[in-house]
Order: structure tokens, then C-alpha cells, then sequence
């Protein structure tokens, strides 16, 4: 008897699911996405694996990596499934964000940012290329479904707004991400040996990014303690388990703040004298902050900045073996180039 395709063993799969689910028993079948961003080396994996209870040492991502974890709440209860992605390499690779991001999975979609705390003057960058890039094509995504399924993209874009009360001050001054946003600031144990000073900029930037956006705003390192309190906010988005309603705001310590309880009042003003707003011409809110940001913490050079686009070629992945194979084929390719060059002179010449 032959063996079972790939396709065959899917289509199996979902009759099955079909079936369980016609039986009556009460057990349903719930299932969700959360897409982790962020910093190169942030530490997005081990947040995953610690959300995940798998002791296993964390390895660097290559491009776009996928897992998944089952969660049950108890006897005859609802079973969740949870798709974890990862983009690995920065903002190398915003291409493949598009991939997992669909209309089909949208519905029940989170973003998770991991930024590195350690390196400041990356941060702006890489908030600004994976949140414009993610936000562009979601709302094309919902752009798209409510072609389709108007119902269902003008629940999205009242959703977004549901973790904001109704008299909040801040309403009519933020914009609100099209999805349930997390930041998660790492490696808080290199962060909090910063100048004081230092450290209140960066809270006070991060802290109005993530409200501006409608998002909730926590720092972790290798701490038992705040890795627990990561994985609750994870498991939150993860399989719906309720959230936390703490709030932490003290810049002398790691900053924890839930979706809509902070304020522009709270936050308060970009870390520049009143007289100097003026001259820096923001346009928007958001412009006004970067440009204060890059002014204590200015971005590398774009050639600094840019990270390898060849996989091949980065460090992180070197194989001693492949790579000296590839470095003949490399030199054996440029012969042949040369070889066939000369061909096709002689030819001319001879014509």
C-alpha cells in the first residue's frame, strides 16, 4: 500500500477536526497567531521557548521560523492552539512579514516587538521599519477582506479601540495599531546600569511609541520573575488567558503597563527644553519624538546600520566546509565568466 501524501494526511487532519467538532461534546477547537519582531539577538526565541516550557538552548533564527504549543484550560474545555512565528535578522528581512499575515489568520493575529535595551541607538530604527512595514500590510490585508467580508474588517477596526475607554483623554490623539501589540524591552539586566538620564529618555519614548499605538509596554531579562510575567502577557495572546491589570511606571525599575493605562499626561514631555521644540519643525507627534530620541541617541550610518541581506554571507551561520566549497564554485564561476568573455571577443574579432 502507498504511503500517504503530504496533502492526504492534511485533508485527513481537517475531516477529522470536522468531525470531533459535529459530535456535541462541547470541545471546540480554538486557534491563534502571535508574530514575534524585533532586535537581532533581542531574545525572541527564548521568550518563546519560555512561553512554551521547552528547556532547550535557544538558536539563531534563520529568516522565518514557525512552532506551535496546545493549551487546554481544563476537563471538556476549550483546546487552544497557538502558531508562534519569528523573524529572524532585524529588519533584514521585512520582506517575509507579509508571509504569515493573511486574511485567514488576521482575525486572531498579535505582534509581539522585541527591542534590545542594550543598544539604544537601534531602537528608533528598528521600531520605525518593522511597525510601518507590519502596519502597511495589515491594513492591506483588512483592505482586503472587507472586499469579501465587510462585517468582519469593520469588527477589526472597532476592536482596535476596545482596550481604550470610551472617556480616555488620549482618544483623538493616538492611532491605535490594527492588531493587538505588545513591545517587550530585553535584556532590562544590561539596561538598568545605564546613566539615569539615559534611561528616563528611553522610558519616556518607549513609553509614548506604545501608547500612541494602542500597545502594551513591558521590560524582561534573565529574571525568573519577569520572565514569568512576560510568559502571562504571552499566554494572554497566545491562548487567552486573562491579562494582567498591573501597571509599573517608575523608570528605576523594569516597566510594565497593560494596553490603555497609560496617558500623554503621565508620560509627559520629549526630553528637550520648551524653547528648542520649535526649532526642530516635527510635523506630527511621532516625528517630534524621534527627533528628539535621535538627538541623545543618533541612528548608526545606513551602512552600519544595513544588515547582511545574504544569509550565505553572515557570520552567524558560517559552515567551515560549505562555505570553502562555496568559495570554489565561486572562483570556478568567475573563471568561467572570464573564459567565455574572452570567446566571445575572439569571435568578434575574427568576424
Amino acid at each position: 500500500m502507498p504511503s500517504e501524501t503530504l496533502w492526504e494526511i492534511a485533508k485527513a487532519e481537517v475531516e477529522k477536526r470536522g468531525s470531533m467538532g459535529n459530535e456535541g461534546d462541547g470541545v471546540e477547537i480554538g486557534e491563534r497567531s502571535v508574530f514575534f519582531i524585533g532586535s537581532k539577538n533581542g531574545g525572541k526565541t527564548t521568550i518563546i521557548l519560555r512561553c512554551l516550557d521547552r528547556d532547550e538552548p535557544s538558536k539563531p533564527t534563520l529568516a522565518l521560523e514557525y512552532t506551535y504549543g496546545r493549551r487546554a484550560k481544563g476537563h471538556n474545555t476549550p483546546k487552544h492552539i497557538a502558531h508562534f512565528w519569528e523573524l529572524g535578522g532585524g529588519t533584514s528581512l521585512l520582506d517575509l512579514i507579509t508571509i504569515p499575515i493573511t486574511s485567514d489568520t488576521l482575525r486572531t493575529f498579535s505582534v509581539v516587538l522585541v527591542l534590545d535595551l542594550s543598544k539604544p541607538n537601534d531602537l528608533w530604527p528598528t521600531v520605525e521599519n518593522l511597525l510601518q512595514v507590519t502596519k502597511s500590510h495589515i491594513d492591506k490585508v483588512i483592505m482586503k477582506l472587507g472586499k469579501t467580508n465587510s462585517k468582519a474588517a469593520s469588527e477589526m477596526r472597532q476592536k482596535i479601540w476596545s482596550n481604550l475607554q470610551k472617556d480616555h483623554p488620549d482618544r483623538e490623539l493616538i492611532d491605535p495599531f490594527p492588531i493587538p501589540l505588545v513591545i517587550i524591552g530585553s535584556k532590562y539586566d544590561i539596561f538598568q546600569d545605564f546613566d539615569s538620564e539615559k534611561r528616563k529618555i528611553i522610558c519616556k519614548t518607549l513609553r509614548f511609541v506604545a501608547h500612541y499605538y494602542g500597545a502594551s509596554l513591558m521590560f524582561t531579562s534573565k529574571s525568573e520573575a519577569l520572565l514569568l510575567k512576560i510568559r502571562g502577557v504571552i499566554n494572554q495572546l497566545a491562548f487567552g488567558i486573562d491579562k494582567s491589570k498591573s501597571i509599573c511606571v517608575d523608570q528605576n525599575k523594569p516597566l510594565f503597563i497593560t494596553a490603555g493605562l497609560d496617558s500623554l499626561s503621565q508620560i509627559g514631555s520629549p526630553s528637550v527644553p520648551d524653547n528648542d521644540i520649535g526649532k526642530l519643525n516635527a510635523r506630527s507627534p511621532m516625528e517630534l519624538w524621534k527627533k528628539v530620541y535621535e538627538k541623545f541617541f543618533p541612528p548608526k550610518s545606513i551602512h552600519t546600520l544595513k544588515d547582511i541581506k545574504d544569509p550565505a554571507r553572515d557570520p552567524q551561520y558560517a559552515e567551515s566546509e560549505v562555505d570553502e566549497m562555496r568559495i570554489q564554485k565561486d572562483q570556478e564561476l568567475e573563471q568561467y565568466k572570464r573564459n567565455s568573455s574572452k570567446s566571445w571577443k575572439q569571435i568578434e574579432f575574427d568576424s
